[in-house]
C-alpha cells in the first residue's frame, strides 16, 4: 500500500491529534498537522485525505475566528474532489455547514461522557462503518448539534438525544459528532475548563480511572475504524456510492 499523505487540521490547541497520530501512522499514513489559527492552510494538491479535529469554538464563529471560513472552504473542496475527509466533533459540524447542512446550539442540552450511538441501516453498506458494532461506545463533549444534514448526506449513526451523530456526504466525506482521538488527560482538561458541560456527564464518568478504562474500550473499535480511513485514502478500500450522483434526472 502506498502511504497516503493526510492533512490533519487542528482548530484548537485544546484538541490535539493525540492518539490519532499513532493510529494513523501505524496504519501507514504520513501526516502534516496544520493549525489554521496560526497559519494559512495548505492546498489539497499533495494530500490524499483530510482529518479535521474539534475545538471550543462554534462552526460559524467567524467573527471571533475568521479562519473558520478557510477550513469550511477546504472541506467543501475536498468533498467535491472526492478526497476522503474525517471530521470530528467541530470538524463534523464544519463539514456539515460546508456542504449544505446546519448547526445550532443543542436543543436537548450538552452531551458529555462515554455514551452509545446506534448504527443506522445505511451503515451496513459503508466501507468505514459496516464493521463497527451495532452500538459502539463514543466520547461526547459538545454543546452544539448538527441540526440538519447536508441535502444528499447519508446518516450513519444516531443517538436518542441527537440524531445526527455520524454521516457521510459524497463518496468519502465523513463527520462524527463525537470524539475518538482523545486521551484521558485531554478529557480531564476539558472538564476542568468547561465545568458546566462536564456536569452533564453521568457521575464518575470523567474520573481518571473511569476515563482510562473507557479509552481502552474506545480504542478497540475506533483504531480499526481509523485504519480503514487510511486504507480509503490510499485507494485500497473502495469508497461508498455517492447517492447524489444517482438521483433521477428531471
Amino acid at each position: 500500500m502506498t502511504s497516503p499523505r493526510l492533512l490533519v487540521i487542528q482548530p484548537s490547541k485544546l484538541d490535539p491529534p493525540a492518539r490519532l497520530i499513532d493510529w494513523l501512522t501505524t496504519a501507514g499514513a504520513v501526516l502534516d498537522v496544520a493549525e489554521p489559527a496560526e497559519a494559512e492552510l495548505p492546498g489539497l494538491e499533495n494530500y490524499q485525505g483530510v482529518v479535521c479535529l474539534g475545538g471550543e469554538m462554534g462552526a460559524l464563529d467567524d467573527a471571533v475566528h475568521p479562519w473558520l471560513a478557510s477550513v469550511r472552504q477546504l472541506l467543501s473542496k475536498a468533498v467535491a474532489n472526492r478526497v476522503p475527509v474525517l471530521g470530528i466533533c467541530l470538524g463534523a459540524q464544519l463539514l456539515a455547514v460546508a456542504t449544505g447542512g446546519q448547526v445550532r446550539v443543542g436543543r436537548q442540552g450538552p452531551e458529555a461522557g462515554v455514551m452509545l450511538v446506534a448504527k443506522r441501516d445505511s451503515a451496513a453498506a459503508d466501507p468505514l462503518f459496516a464493521d463497527l458494532p451495532l452500538t459502539p461506545d463514543v466520547l461526547q463533549f459538545h454543546n452544539d448539534e448538527i441540526s440538519s444534514l447536508p441535502p444528499t448526506a447519508e446518516l450513519l449513526a444516531s443517538s436518542p438525544r441527537y440524531q445526527n451523530q455520524a454521516f457521510r456526504v459524497g463518496q468519502s466525506g465523513y463527520g462524527v459528532q463525537f470524539h475518538i482521538e482523545t486521551t484521558p488527560a485531554v478529557v480531564l482538561e476539558w472538564a476542568q475548563r468547561a465545568p458546566e458541560l462536564a456536569a452533564s456527564a453521568r457521575s464518575g464518568q470523567l474520573e481518571p480511572d473511569s476515563l482510562t478504562e473507557a479509552h481502552l474500550t474506545l480504542a478497540e473499535v475506533w483504531q480499526p475504524f481509523t485504519e480503514r480511513f487510511v486504507q480509503l485514502s490510499a485507494g485500497v478500500l473502495a469508497p461508498a456510492r455517492d447517492k447524489s450522483r444517482n438521483l433521477p434526472l428531471a
